[in-house]
């Protein structure tokens, strides 16, 4: 048995234990005197297996305290467009969504959504802000522009709970979604929104499309701005 294959031993077990539920954002795991008897592996082989896990963030190593569960963070890659809702299910946290505003008005009011959804200036615009949470915590704000040519009326209840949920309810598919995605700084409702102070924050920004006609259509533009230490994206190649 080779010492990588040691090091993973340890690193699988420890991220297994973390899936299951058994150790649970902000528990000690075992010391690496404790892991070592445990696998009957060197100091070595479990120091490479903690530090390869605290820098896939899974645990934080604290000097002269020891290793503790991070924050579960949801990794995506540029492809993956699952909903919030998806998101939390993945890392075993409950996904709520708090309404902070809602409001209908034409699109000359909001130049970018006007611009990214085709619209003119008479044509009207849903316009909603909601924070998203994991487990009660604020991980998320996101603001929304809908299509009212596509989309006339929203049931406004949906938006405390999951409104990809409702557009399924509705026929409202998701044939293609253009994705850019940024670090930005947080401003001072971002800050009180999400709890936090200077920590940097990832802008996904995209315009939904749905198939009419057999023509394309965007109906949604979307800017959600997510708790950096909570997400993360990687591109394939």
């Amino acid at each position: 048995m080779t010492n990588g294959s040691k090091y993973r031993q340890v690193e699988q077990y420890i991220i297994k234990e973390i899936e299951k539920g058994n150790l649970k954002t902000g528990d000690q795991i075992m010391t690496e005197e404790q892991l070592c008897e445990k696998f009957g592996f060197s100091r070595m082989t479990v120091n490479k297996a903690l530090n390869r896990l605290s820098e896939g963030g899974y645990i934080t190593r604290t000097p002269g305290k020891g290793s503790f569960v991070s924050t579960p963070q949801v990794r995506k890659t540029t492809g993956d467009h699952q909903s919030f809702t998806n998101d939390m299910e993945r890392i075993g946290l409950k996904a709520g969504s708090s309404l902070i505003s809602y409001e209908a008005d034409v699109a000359a009011k909001y130049p970018k959504a006007k611009k990214m959804l085709g619209l003119n200036d008479d044509d009207f615009v849903h316009y909603f802000i909601r924070l998203r949470t994991g487990n009660g915590k604020p991980i998320a704000v996101s603001y929304t522009y809908i299509s009212a040519k596509i989309i006339p009326a929203i049931d406004i209840s949906c938006l405390s709970k999951s409104f990809y949920a409702y557009l399924d309810q509705i026929g409202i598919t998701r044939d293609r979604t253009d994705m850019e995605i940024r670090a930005v700084l947080p401003d001072k409702e971002k800050k009180e929104l999400l709890h936090i102070d200077h920590s940097a924050l990832l802008l996904s920004s995209h315009v939904t499309y749905t198939m009419i006609d057999q023509v394309l259509k965007p109906f949604e533009y979307i800017e959600t701005y997510y708790n950096g230490d909570m997400y993360s994206y990687t591109t394939e190649f």
